[in-house]
C-alpha cells in the first residue's frame, strides 16, 4: 500500500495518479508494491533525520529507509519540499517535474539503482526521466 503523509503545508493533488504511477514503476522494474510511505516535510524535518539517522549535518532532497524483502518493495520516504522547489529553479524544470524526479529516485534506489559513481548517477538519470514519461503516459 501507497501512502502519503505531510509535515508540512504541501498536499499531493490527485494522489490516485501517482499511486498508479508508483505501481507502473515497481512493476516496470519486476518488483511488487509493498508498505511505502511518502513523507512529505520541510527542510529543517528532514535535516533531523539526517543528523539523527544518517549523521550527516546537510539539506537534502530525499531520504529513503528500505525495508524491501526480495521483490516487495517497502519503505519509508522523506522529502524535503524546500529542496525540490530549490532545485527546480537550480535546474530549470517545472517543481512538479522536480518532484516526479524525487519521487521516482526513491523508488529506483528500492530497486537497487545507485547514484554514487558518475556511471550510476548517469544510469539513475536516465532511469529517472524514463519513469517521469511513465506519468504523462496516462494523466
Amino acid at each position: 500500500m501507497i501512502n502519503f503523509h505531510y509535515e508540512t503545508n504541501f498536499k499531493l493533488e490527485s494522489k490516485e495518479n501517482y499511486i498508479d504511477w508508483i505501481n507502473r514503476i515497481i512493476d516496470s522494474e519486476g518488483y511488487l508494491e509493498g508498505d511505502i510511505n511518502y513523507i512529505f516535510c520541510d527542510d529543517e524535518y528532514l535535516l533531523e533525520i539526517n543528523k539523527n539517522y544518517l549523521d550527516h549535518d546537510t539539506y537534502t532532497d530525499i531520504i529513503t529507509f528500505d525495508y524491501t524483502n526480495g521483490k516487495v518493495i517497502s519503505s519509508d520516504i522523506y522529502i524535503s519540499i524546500d529542496r525540490v522547489k530549490e532545485n527546480a529553479i537550480d535546474f530549470k524544470v517545472e517543481f512538479d517535474i522536480e518532484l516526479l524526479r524525487v519521487m521516482a529516485h526513491g523508488i529506483l534506489h528500492l530497486c537497487n539503482y545507485k547514484d554514487k559513481s558518475a556511471e550510476e548517477a548517469a544510469l539513475m538519470r536516465n532511469k529517472e526521466e524514463e519513469k517521469i514519461k511513465l506519468f504523462h503516459v496516462e494523466h
